[in-house]
Formats: structure tokens, C-alpha cells, sequence
């Protein structure tokens, strides 16, 4: 198969400087660089992107945030904006952010302004495990991030000998299958 990961999760928010310091500040997010030398916009644009008419994307900025996907930032004018979505519209609605200290990360994601929607729990059902955690939180802007860390094993790893990707955990790659 040709799929290898997921490469990055855009996000589109009100300023791209505040939420650029959110992620480093939250999560030690590194700037990388920088996409659009000048606003970005017009029929060809709103067609390929599936925008509405007279959007403009002003800026674009990828992130680096620790061993997973990158995060793409995007900030647009020229239309109303909707609130974002909650987990409980259709849709893409939160990203998750492995952590190893969970209450670390979420002490420093209220410092960098973002919210917590509960203290951190445990994970229910087929995570559950010893120190297996979660919680939710909102951004500045409204967007949903779940904090989550799974040190042990979880319970659905009883039922079958698939895994759920973790730091430190990679499957074997196609040319180690054909070595073995």
C-alpha cells in the first residue's frame, strides 16, 4: 500500500501570529516556514479549495509539533467565519496531541491561554489501561485538542494483535518483512 501517514492537519484560525505562539507556547511547536509571499485568492482558488466566493487566504505557516503530523496554519478574510466545530458536529473536529506527562501539558496549555474542558481522566472502554489518560480542551480561538497518553497497554490490544501507533512503536517496514 501506498500510504504511509498522515502528513499534516491544517487548521484555519483568526490570527496566524496568536496561534502561532499558542502552539509554541502550549506544545513547543517550531515554526518552519512561512507558504505566501502575498494573499492568496480569486475563482481558480475558490474552486480548487472549495471556498467561498471572494475568501482570501491572507497567510500560510507550517508548524512543526514534536514526532507527528505537521500542522499547517492558514488565516483567511474577504467571507464570514463560522464559530469552529465541536465533537459533536460532522466532520474533522479535533486533533489529538500525544503527550507523556499529561498534567504537565495541560498546565502549560492553560499558561499559553488555551482551555481545559475537564481535568484529565482516564481512559474509558477499549484504551483503558494503568496511566492511560485523556482530556479535552479548546484553543484561544474555539478549536477542540485532546490531550492523550497511553503508557501501558490498552484493552483492546487483548482482542487483537493490530496496534494503535504510540512514540516508540513502529510496525516493521516492507524491506525488514522480505528480510525475515
Amino acid at each position: 500500500m501506498n500510504v504511509r501517514a498522515i502528513e499534516h492537519v491544517g487548521i484555519t484560525v483568526p490570527d496566524i501570529e496568536a496561534a502561532t505562539r499558542f502552539f509554541v507556547d502550549a506544545f513547543g511547536a517550531e515554526k518552519l516556514y512561512d507558504m505566501l509571499d502575498a494573499p492568496l485568492g480569486g475563482p481558480e482558488v475558490e474552486v480548487g479549495l472549495g471556498i467561498a466566493p471572494g475568501a482570501v487566504i491572507t497567510a500560510i505557516r507550517m508548524l512543526r509539533l514534536g514526532n507527528g503530523p505537521n500542522l499547517e496554519l492558514f488565516s483567511y478574510t474577504g467571507v464570514p467565519q463560522s464559530q469552529p466545530v465541536v465533537p459533536s458536529d460532522l466532520g474533522i473536529q479535533h486533533i489529538c496531541i500525544y503527550v507523556d506527562d499529561i498534567d504537565t501539558a495541560a498546565n502549560r496549555l492553560e499558561k499559553a491561554g488555551g482551555v481545559l474542558l475537564s481535568r484529565p481522566g482516564d481512559l474509558p472502554g477499549g484504551d483503558a489501561g494503568k496511566g492511560n489518560r485523556y482530556v479535552y480542551t479548546r484553543t484561544p480561538w474555539g478549536s477542540t485538542i485532546e490531550l492523550v497518553t497511553y503508557p501501558s497497554a490498552q484493552a483492546y490490544e487483548r482482542h487483537t494483535h493490530l496496534r494503535r501507533w504510540r512514540p516508540g512503536f513502529t510496525e516493521p517496514s516492507d524491506h525488514e518483512t522480505q528480510v525475515k
